[in-house]
């Protein structure tokens, strides 16, 4: 798995840069479309437990993470994991950054891309405005965190996300891969951390509605327009992504990247301390290799 898992991530880095932009703008439409689900999912939901009701929204979002690894989509989150080809010396640091630049640049297109859908396909009116009222709710508890409390739940986001996709390296078949996804997915989305792609979707799609819906649906959902004010651009760059980003690099990229290399990579390499092959001799006098025993 360890293997896989840079083999994988050098190939990401070094692929064509049209060819990883467009994987990318599929993976964020997929991921995008996982938001959909939840969204649908939780209207109404409010009338189950509260954890419940969580976990409902969690399973079904782990759609758009299957789908990306069944279809070989792109995905920002994940490809921090190239953090261990960077380390092995395969991929440069260049290579590094613009594989993880094209790829946010094109999940964001992707996300935003199904947000025009939703929005003009008025989606976001169904359930009397149900649909949008979650839709605000959920974005506007997303700019409402702190600088560290985004970061910290970004974090924890992709430790989840890329052990999900690591996982997925063991399968197989398509249902060993859906299976190594969807729990760990569930996990983060029910508990409420935060993944920038899936949130490159619903906050815009909530500054939209904030700004464009008409006044029919303040009518008829009962929400007050004001309330969602802080439900700006710059709110949702500044307050959200950024942190969030920089949480999902450490949370996937060194939290998992990084210290599964360090252990199946830097210490099962001869030389190392607790792989170091040393050449001794049995009771034939035969040369053999004799592993230290730490």
């Amino acid at each position: 798995m360890a293997k896989a898992a840079e083999d994988a991530a050098f190939g990401k880095a070094t692929s064509h840069q049209l060819k990883s932009f467009l994987l990318a703008l599929t993976a964020g439409g997929y991921i995008a479309l996982g938001f959909v689900f939840f969204t649908t999912s939780q209207v109404g939901a409010d009338q189950l437990p509260y954890g419940m009701a969580k976990v409902v929204g969690g399973l079904v979002f782990s759609t758009g993470l299957a789908l990306v690894v069944l279809t070989g989509a792109e995905l920002f989150t994940s490809s921090t994991l190239t953090l261990t080809a960077r380390a092995s010396g395969r991929i440069t640091t260049w290579q590094l950054l613009r594989n993880w630049v094209v790829v946010f640049v094109g999940n964001f297109v992707g996300a935003l891309t199904v947000v025009a859908l939703i929005f003009y396909g008025k989606v976001w009116e169904q359930a009397s405005g149900g649909w949008a009222a979650v839709v605000l709710e959920v974005s506007l508890k997303k700019v409402h965190h702190d600088f560290l409390t985004a970061f910290v739940l970004g974090v924890l986001c992709n430790l989840m996300v890329c052990l999900a996709i690591w996982a997925a390296y063991s399968g197989r078949t398509t249902v060993d891969k859906v299976v190594a996804v969807t729990m760990p997915i569930a996990l983060f989305v029910a508990t409420g951390f935060e993944h920038s792609v899936a949130n490159m979707f619903m906050v815009p799609l909530g500054i939209l509605i904030r700004s464009s819906a008409g006044a029919d649906l303040w009518a008829t959902s009962g929400l007050d327009q004001a309330a969602y004010a802080d439900l700006t651009w710059t709110s949702f760059l500044v307050d959200n992504l950024l942190p969030v980003t920089l949480g999902n690099i450490v949370g996937g990229g060194l939290m998992i990247g990084v210290l599964y290399w360090t252990i199946f990579h830097f210490l099962d390499r001869p030389g190392t301390a607790l792989g170091q092959a040393r050449v001794g001799t049995d009771r034939g006098g035969r040369a053999r290799d004799i592993r230290d025993a730490a």
